[in-house]
């Protein structure tokens, strides 16, 4: 294990509403001896890329309900990668299609999170995948 610890920036692009879930995951890394940011509702791509820089992050963990997840998650990684910054490993999580998963991680995501993943697996998956920079 690194000295640093892991930074994380958790993050809601889009319209959605509602983020128990991000918040759930956000605690549940910081309670693991991550960094952690939590940049709030309704972010665009634009503001999550720069918080993850500015915050020099290992990770981005996307958090979409609305059904967009296709064009935000796209939109983070394209933009990550046009800032030279395709280092920091981008995984989501949501209300996400089976069917759609496969196209996430060829555009780039790392791993998606369905219902049902528990705070251990999030957990463990980071600690797994996710290397400090």
């Amino acid at each position: 294990m690194s000295e640093s610890p892991l930074r994380i920036v958790v993050a809601k692009p889009g319209l959605d509403g509602h983020d128990r879930g991000a918040k759930v995951v956000a605690r549940a890394l910081r309670d693991a001896g991550m960094e952690v940011v939590y940049t709030g509702l309704h972010q665009t791509p634009e503001q999550i890329v720069e918080a993850a820089i500015q915050e020099d992050a290992d990770a981005v963990g996307l958090s979409v309900l609305s059904g967009a997840h296709m064009t935000l998650f796209a939109k983070v990684v394209d933009l990550l990668k046009a800032r030279d910054a395709s280092d920091i490993v981008v995984f989501g999580g949501g209300i996400i299609p089976d069917a759609d998963i496969p196209a996430l991680q060829a555009m780039g995501v790392a791993t998606v999170f369905t219902p049902g993943a528990t705070t251990q697996d999030i957990v463990g998956w980071v600690r797994e995948h996710v290397t400090a920079h």
